[in-house]
């Protein structure tokens, strides 16, 4: 298998699961009966600049809060999918709507409802704190938590080997 480094610049879309990705999988029950979570601002910062930067960005949950999909659209988000439990016919129907090849994506789960989509998708990444299976079909398994800043670990690192993450101007003195 080669490096996940080597597979990161030919990246054209990313596409997350939420729960124990963008989430530290706490949930908390709003006297509404609303089921809140806590997102990363900075995983947030590096999805928009994904964006910013030509990158197609897409979410597949098994979750169905719309105060999730309201937060990701507002990023910029191109899909959000949810109430997804066979993940793999949305993720194909993705793929084919944007003209994107299996071998362009990278996906980043958690779990078994991930498994068969990660060992579709050209890049397969998971967070450190992921289901031992999941762990064991990635490419890459991020040093950070869900919700602890692992999406923006793996964004950055895409960015990075496409030369499109930040870099600081420094006059010359």
């Amino acid at each position: 298998m080669p490096s996940y480094k080597e597979l990161l610049p030919s990246v054209k879309a990313l596409i997350f699961d939420v729960d124990g990705v963008f989430t530290d999988n706490t949930v908390y029950l709003h006297p509404s009966g609303d089921l809140l979570r806590s997102m990363n601002t900075k995983d947030g910062y590096a999805v928009r600049l994904a964006i910013e930067k030509g990158l197609f960005v897409g979410v597949i949950s098994g979750g169905r809060s719309e105060s999730v999909k309201d937060r990701l659209l507002t990023l910029g988000v191109h899909e959000v999918h949810l109430g997804v439990f066979d993940k793999l016919p949305v993720l194909k129907a993705m793929v084919e709507k944007n003209n994107l090849k299996w071998s362009e994506c990278l996906y980043m789960g958690d779990d078994i409802p991930d498994y068969e989509v990660m060992r579709s998708v050209g890049v397969a990444v998971a967070p450190a704190d992921a289901a031992p299976e999941i762990k064991s079909i990635c490419h890459y398994v991020s040093p950070l938590e869900g919700g602890k800043g692992c999406v923006r670990d793996v964004v950055e690192q895409t960015l990075k080997s496409q030369q499109l993450w930040f870099d600081l101007f420094v006059p010359s003195t």
